[in-house]
């Protein structure tokens, strides 16, 4: 029973986050700027999320603190959200979506700075592995591509506003446990309240669908990318290992490149792949948690001490 399940779930994963990787597709399709693109994502989900939590009975936390912090969860997913789509528009969904994925060493700088979380060597050197590996990739951008500096920029600070709304979520259940259906729906409220100001001064012009199929591709955008891509994400991530839970989330940007390459004809070189390559190999190490010290230091004594029983 317990490998069917992690069989299904490592499924889930995989299908999770290729259906992720589609939705840089549609933004890069659409004409409607990223601000505006992040803003009808959070509406459309949030709107799904309001029934679903009505639907199962989910309440909102009592606590004002929980709320404020499911709220800026969401604050920074929205800000999240519209600078991988800037750094789409710049540099294409692959290479934005890899920067995007950098997201783990901000949490882990985060973990260190405000979780006393110790950081291994492992991870120390992962993220040596990922400025070498984005040094890589960038290298021909910039001798091509004039947009290249803020693609560059917009997709890495997209990572760290991504770790800052886990964080965020982190803080609202330790402060009181909500249930998933309405903290995603703070979430979303968070997200769409921060994106208004954003989105009538950057994309002015470019905010409301013109035609059905970019009013239809939207709602698939909200509603199949971040209600069901999540869903099936967040469903599957604790019952997998912290090992093929990192291993698989890697399937977003490796499509998100394939996409890129073979149906938006982006020209994309060996130095660029092999970059490609060395930052999710380091996106993989720096998502493998240590174990603690004093389990290290059991399991290497413990050898010395093993005995055959007849």
């Amino acid at each position: 029973m317990a490998e069917t399940s992690s069989r299904s779930a490592s499924i889930g994963m995989t299908i999770g986050c290729i259906i992720f990787g589609l939705g840089s597709l549609i933004v890069a399709h659409v004409d409607i700027g990223g601000w505006a693109m992040s803003f009808w994502r959070l509406a459309v989900s949030g709107i799904i999320f309001a029934l679903l939590a009505k639907l199962t009975g989910q309440r909102f936390p009592r606590s004002k603190r929980a709320i404020v912090f499911g709220l800026l969860s969401g604050v920074f997913l929205g800000l999240d959200l519209a600078l991988w789509h800037e750094s789409i528009y710049a540099v294409g969904p692959g290479i934005s979506t890899l920067l995007n994925s950098l997201q783990i060493f901000f949490l882990a700088a985060i973990g260190f700075l405000y979780f006393n979380e110790r950081q291994s060597i492992l991870q120390l050197l992962s993220l040596c592995l990922a400025m070498l590996g984005v040094a890589m990739i960038g290298s021909p951008e910039f001798a091509h591509n004039s947009e290249a500096t803020w693609g560059f920029v917009a997709g890495i600070v997209s990572g760290a506003m991504l770790a800052a709304s886990m964080t965020f979520i982190r803080k609202t259940h330790d402060t009181e446990p909500t249930p998933i259906f309405v903290l995603m729906q703070l979430v979303s409220i968070g997200g769409v309240l921060a994106m208004i100001v954003p989105m009538f001064l950057f994309d002015s012009g470019h905010i409301m669908p013109t035609t059905l199929s970019e009013l239809g591709w939207i709602l698939v955008y909200g509603a199949i990318m971040q209600c069901l891509a999540w869903g099936l994400i967040a469903y599957s991530i604790p019952k997998l290992s912290l090992a093929l839970t990192g291993l698989l989330l890697l399937t977003e940007p490796i499509a998100a490149l394939l996409i890129d390459y073979s149906w938006l004809d982006k020209p994309i070189n060996t130095l660029q792949w092999s970059g490609a390559l060395l930052t999710m190999f380091a996106i993989y190490l720096g998502s493998l948690k240590p174990k603690p010290r004093a389990l290290r230091r059991y399991r290497f004594f413990a050898r010395f001490y093993k005995r055959k029983y007849k």
